[in-house]
């Protein structure tokens, strides 16, 4: 029998009818059995010749494993990132390769907010300490009197700006293919964001121009005692120039939802200026419903347009 395989770590009900449509059609809907991110060699095995339709996650499809995948047809990305998906080799193989892109925009964007707050604010620090028996009121910043600079003006670039201007911020971007901003926010050239913002978040994807592109020399262009905020790829940042820049002061903070190495077990965990979380920027309710039920429909649209929908096929 013909399989789709769904390599997210979690997949809830809201793309119930499109699965349903995906069984009439004669597919076995496989899951992912380890329930967090793949391997590159853990893809591969999962990949099988009879896997024709995926519902994707963030795992390594390169082209090693999607040259293995002798099935497969789509691959529906749940997200918007094709970063982990070489697409050279996709259309070289003729794989279809489609992305969720607008539903988790205003989440990622929520908890970019978040985070900077909790940095500013030491909301985590004290929360831990009041859990540990101490009660102490931290002294914070305002997140109105900053400068926050966004570094990627796409789509959640442009509401992490919107959001940023709502609470008073004033807000750079820098993307070398933005042409307009919204009324507030300026653009700005990387040099010239990095040396002025108080906040730098970071909304870009990962490749051979953006890799590492925080790096030491960067780093060192901040402004003393800034907060450098990642929820896009942990590839962005050099990890352990960003510690050093902590230890030394020269950073006032930052907040990582995404790294290098996942999960992750580095020194930057034992930093009380630093609020790190598990790769959940999308991971609201509502906009991963949204994400699973449009990944699911352009799988079987894709399908669909190839002939291979048919009702009870098998292989």
């Amino acid at each position: 029998m013909a399989k789709i395989l769904i390599t997210t770590s979690s997949f809830s009900s809201a793309a119930d009818a499109e699965l349903a449509q995906l069984r009439v059609a004669g597919y076995e809907v496989v899951l992912n059995p380890r329930r967090r991110r793949l391997s590159e060699d853990e893809a591969q095995a999962l990949l099988t010749a009879d896997v024709e339709g995926m519902i994707a996650g963030v795992e390594p499809l390169t082209r090693r494993v999607l040259a293995g995948a002798k099935g497969l047809k789509v691959v529906s990305r749940c997200g918007i990132g094709l970063d982990s998906v070489d697409l050279e080799a996709a259309r070289e193989l003729g794989i279809e390769v489609l992305n969720t892109p607008d539903a988790p925009s205003g989440a990622v964007a929520e908890i970019t907010v978040g985070l900077t707050l909790a940095v500013l604010r030491k909301i985590a620090l004290a929360d831990r300490q009041v859990r540990a028996g101490q009660w102490r009121s931290l002294m914070g910043r305002l997140l109105s009197a900053q400068v926050a600079g966004v570094v990627g003006y796409g789509r959640i670039g442009r509401k992490v700006a919107a959001l940023f201007g709502a609470f008073g911020c004033r807000v750079l971007a820098c993307d070398p293919v933005a042409t307009a901003a919204a009324p507030g926010v300026t653009l700005c050239g990387l040099d010239e964001l990095l040396a002025r913002s108080d906040i730098v978040s970071l909304h870009l994807p990962i490749g051979p121009d953006t890799a590492k592109l925080m790096n030491a020399a960067r780093i060192a262009r901040m402004k003393k005692g800034a907060v450098l905020v990642n929820v896009s790829r942990g590839g962005l940042v050099d990890e352990a120039a960003l510690h050093q820049a902590l230890v030394a002061g020269q950073l006032g903070g930052a907040a990582l939802d995404v790294f290098e190495k996942e999960p992750y077990a580095g020194p930057l965990a034992a930093l009380d200026q630093v609020v790190l979380t598990a790769h959940m920027g999308s991971a609201a309710e509502e906009s991963r419903a949204v994400m699973e039920q449009e990944a699911a429909a352009n799988l079987v649209r894709a399908l669909s347009a190839k002939g291979l929908m048919m009702p009870a096929r098998s292989i």
